[in-house]
């Protein structure tokens, strides 16, 4: 299962001197192109969605399909959100699947930047998930995505970078010195001399938002000067449109949309491979997978019966409870259920995923929990045993056959 760490696989990055390519993805067609360019290259790979871009695809149907490509891959994965404006998308984001989560407040004042962000990782590292935080701004300029991002281009500073990330606690920084969203027009210009400053003051991983149209000199002096995460999409939309239109150029007779579309997935593999050994990803993989912690899910189980409640409260107890409980961050699902047999030990069960062993801490302490086991939950079911199950790694060859397996692990719970 390499879904891994993305907080361990950026830290081997930066450690090394390589950078890992964050590749949006729009539809299946680009997914299935990162992910064979990550195979090819046999390197780690970050499948990026951005809130900017939902408009193109429902995130909640799109998301499933990322995380089953992820977990059937043999190089390391990490799955992450793009451009979050606010903590509820943050918070639906882990919801569904995602490990890592950037915050865009960007276009705000510094303070107000500096109080969203640090609300925002409060939050995600409760659930075990490192944020990525932006200072500076990085203006969008022509072409796919440069309309999301109007106004000037605002330099990252180093002063400002030091009190930023020491008053939010970010795992990674996103920091403006000279690329633009979409793409590039005339000769970019990188400040890789403040860039070097930053990365000294900080010492985190850096990451560049639109890393589009820049030359490999450019490129290999951002990755000297701390970059470690490069977010990537333009080129890619660019190559999907060229191929769309020499299918519809290439037919004797209107193409359809499979025609249309006809190696679209394909044409993104071939860029996302190229910047991946460009930007020094490539045959990476068995060092990252070695380095990084899988990324494991746990089962939180409680069995129980109640008193002092008859079937209908019972059962509306437990479909509040799912609502409550549900919410809360790090929360993946909440299953509600009874006994099949007859005369069972016990008759009702709670199972409710959590996305990192980190959740079990911040759900017990967690001030709806606490309402509602305390005034609801726990005053009818005297009688209840609880335990938290984390899933067990996957060797490659049952991993391909979809096995799923889970091991108990105690931990203090409900």
């Amino acid at each position: 299962m390499p879904l891994v760490a993305m907080k361990d696989m950026l830290a081997h990055a930066h450690a090394h001197g390589y950078a890992v390519g964050a590749f949006d993805v729009v539809s299946l067609d680009f997914l299935e192109g990162v992910m064979a360019a990550a195979e090819e290259t046999r390197a780690p790979v970050i499948v990026s969605l951005a809130e900017s871009h939902f408009e193109h695809f429902d995130f909640e149907l799109l998301m499933p399909a990322v995380e089953a490509a992820a977990k059937r891959a043999r190089i390391p994965v990490a799955i992450h959100l793009d451009h979050g404006t606010g903590l509820e998308t943050l918070v639906r984001a882990i919801r569904l699947g995602c490990n890592g989560v950037m915050i865009d407040a960007s276009n705000a004042p510094f303070e107000e930047n500096v109080r969203r962000t640090r609300e925002a990782v409060e939050m995600a590292h409760g659930c075990g998930i490192p944020v990525e935080g932006e200072l500076g701004y990085v203006p969008g300029v022509e072409g796919a995505d440069a309309e999301l991002h109007p106004g000037e281009m605002r330099y990252t500073t180093v002063e400002e970078a030091k009190e930023y990330v020491a008053e939010t606690g970010v795992d990674f920084l996103a920091v403006s010195v000279g690329t633009v969203h979409g793409r590039m027009k005339g000769e970019p210009d990188l400040d890789l001399d403040r860039l070097a400053a930053i990365n000294e003051a900080l010492g985190i991983p850096l990451v560049i938002h639109g890393g589009t149209g820049l030359a490999q000199a450019q490129y290999e002096g951002l990755i000297a000067r701390g970059v470690t995460k490069i977010n990537y999409y333009t080129a890619l939309a660019d190559a999907a449109g060229r191929q769309i239109a020499a299918n519809e150029a290439g037919g004797a007779r209107p193409a359809g949309y499979a025609e249309r579309t006809r190696g679209v997935a394909e044409a993104v593999a071939r860029e996302a491979a190229r910047m991946i050994r460009l930007w020094g990803g490539a045959d990476r993989a068995g060092e990252v997978l070695a380095a990084a912690a899988p990324w494991r899910e746990v089962e939180h189980l409680i069995i129980y019966n109640v008193e002092g409640l008859d079937e209908e409260g019972t059962r509306a107890m437990m479909q509040r409870g799912r609502r409550v409980l549900g919410a809360i961050p790090g929360v993946r699902r909440v299953f509600i259920g009874e006994a099949v047999q007859e005369g069972a030990g016990y008759r009702y069960v709670w199972l409710v995923r959590f996305c990192h062993p980190a959740v079990i801490d911040s759900y017990r302490d967690h001030p709806a929990h606490v309402v509602f086991a305390d005034t609801e939950f726990r005053p009818v079911a005297g009688g209840r045993i609880s335990i938290d199950y984390m899933a067990l790694p996957v060797d490659a060859d049952r991993q391909a056959e979809g096995a799923d397996e889970t091991a108990a692990s105690p931990a203090p719970s409900e």
